[in-house]
C-alpha cells in the first residue's frame, strides 16, 4: 500500500481501478449480446418467387442451357426476383446488407423483368452485360469470393459476350417498345 498517495492507493469506493475496468468491460460486452441477440428478430424480406414470369428475358431472347446455367449461377442471386440464400443471411446485420445489395441489383438489371424495359434501355442493359464481362467488373468480387463457382473463366465471360450480341440483333429486329 502506498502512504503517500490519498486513501492509501485506494480508490474513493475502495474498489482497485482495474476491477472497475474489468466490470465496466464485462457490462459493454453483455450489452452488445443482448444487442446482437435482439437483431435477430428483425429479418429483412426475402427475394423469393420461384415462378417465372412472364417478363423474364427468356421471353423475348433465347438462351441457351449453357448461359441460362451460367447466370444462375453468377448473376440471378443479385439481378432476379429469386435469390439463393446462404446460411449466414438469416444472420444480423449481415442480413440487411445482403438485401441492400440485392435490392440494389435488381434495381440495375432483373433478368425477371427484363421485357417491362423499353427497348432502348434493354440494348443498354445488355451492352453492359457486355462490358461487365468484357471488363472483369462482374460478378462482384465480394460475391465471387464466397461463391467460387461464380468466379466465371475466359470461355464462360467470352459465352456471355456473344449471347448478348446475338440477344441486341433479336431485340433491335422487334418492334420498338417506349
Amino acid at each position: 500500500m502506498d502512504k503517500s498517495l490519498p486513501n492509501g492507493g485506494k480508490s474513493p469506493t475502495g474498489i482497485k481501478p482495474t476491477r472497475n475496468k474489468k466490470r465496466v468491460i464485462k457490462n459493454i460486452l453483455l450489452f452488445l449480446l443482448i444487442a446482437f441477440m435482439v437483431l435477430q428478430f428483425f429479418q429483412p424480406d426475402k427475394n423469393n418467387n420461384t415462378v417465372v414470369v412472364a417478363n423474364d428475358i427468356t421471353s423475348v431472347v433465347p438462351m441457351s442451357d449453357s448461359v441460362s446455367k451460367i447466370l444462375h449461377i453468377a448473376c440471378y442471386d443479385c439481378h432476379s426476383n429469386n435469390t439463393d440464400y446462404p446460411w449466414y443471411s438469416n444472420i444480423q446485420p449481415v442480413g440487411w446488407w445482403l438485401a441492400s445489395h440485392i435490392k440494389e441489383g435488381k434495381e440495375e438489371l432483373n433478368f425477371n423483368e427484363f421485357t417491362t424495359y423499353p427497348t432502348k434501355k434493354q440494348l443498354k442493359k445488355l451492352d453492359k452485360i457486355k462490358k461487365s464481362q468484357k471488363d472483369d467488373w462482374m460478378p462482384l468480387g465480394s460475391y465471387t469470393l464466397i461463391h467460387r463457382d461464380a468466379k466465371l473463366n475466359d470461355a464462360q465471360k467470352q459465352l456471355i459476350m456473344d449471347w448478348a450480341d446475338s440477344s441486341v440483333k433479336i431485340i433491335t429486329a422487334l418492334p420498338v417498345k417506349e
